[in-house]
């Protein structure tokens, strides 16, 4: 079972497992491409949506607190200023994972992590996709799927199609 095993601990003890995060998130923002293992990808990839989020909110409680992750303040200028325009529109899925080769030494899967959006990304994000048009609600007794298969739809026979249109002719 995976109950209440919410994170990776990608073998570090947890001071040193967010020593790691909030490092190769400040690089992120630096570089907005790195190559990492698939699995620090991972778990990047929340951290650096959450600080994102938080530039996006432009408050100074959201500013203190990505302050307290990311290290320098040139990162913070371009979390809420640059990051935060190019996403103003943009509901999440600010980071893509592009997995890219087998590390030589311990056959590690290797991956970029890079923000989408950017000049000189490695691949072109898809077009937003319109939502379908809203269709009509049905009636409660046709939503259930016993009701469906035991009392199916009565469907009309062609007799009785033309015996009421003669009847309402008349």
């Amino acid at each position: 079972m995976k109950h209440r095993n919410a994170f990776r601990k990608l073998g570090r003890t947890s001071s040193h497992r967010w020593a790691l995060l909030r490092n190769l998130v400040s690089e992120l923002v630096r570089h907005e491409r790195i190559e990492t293992t698939v699995p620090k990808a991972k778990e990047l990839r929340r951290v650096a949506d959450n600080m994102v989020q938080l530039g996006k909110e432009g408050t100074l409680h959201a500013l203190r607190q990505a302050a307290a992750v990311v290290h320098g303040d040139e990162i913070l200028h371009k979390l809420f200023h640059q990051l935060a325009m190019r996403y103003k529109t943009r509901a999440g899925g600010y980071t893509r994972i592009v997995p890219t080769r087998i590390r030589q030494g311990d056959a590690a899967p290797m991956a970029y992590i890079e923000f989408v959006d950017r000049p000189e990304e490695l691949r072109i994000a898809r077009p937003a996709v319109e939502p379908p048009p809203p269709r009509d609600p049905l009636p409660p007794w046709l939503k259930s799927r016993y009701a469906q298969h035991w009392a199916p739809q009565k469907q009309l026979k062609v007799a009785d199609v033309n015996e009421g249109s003669l009847g309402n002719s008349v």
